[in-house]
């Protein structure tokens, strides 16, 4: 399946690009090596390969999920920069 112009087109219209007509056929080149490079690999034989979805093996490198004892609200108040009573001042961002 080749791509033609019309395809580079329909699709830069859908993304709302503009091409000069020597760009389009020059991406009209560049999509059809891509498709020609997928046909190619098409014709390996993996008939013996394992689907995989990452090349390496995968661990989890996040921390353990573990419950932990919040905080007092005096403590949590005590580091606040800038406190009015119950209120936090934070810079004013909206004029």
């Amino acid at each position: 399946m080749a791509v033609t112009i019309n395809d580079v087109r329909t699709v830069a219209a859908l993304a709302r690009l503009r091409f000069s007509e020597e760009e389009e056929r020059v991406l009209m080149g560049k999509l059809n090596g891509i498709l020609s490079y997928m046909e190619k690999l098409n014709e390996l034989d993996t008939e013996e390969v394992e689907p995989t979805s990452h090349v390496l093996p995968m661990v989890n490198a996040f921390r353990p999920d573990e419950a932990v004892q919040f905080p007092s609200l005096e403590q949590l108040r005590s580091i606040a920069p800038d406190r009015h009573g119950a209120h936090y001042r934070v810079p004013r961002i909206i004029d």
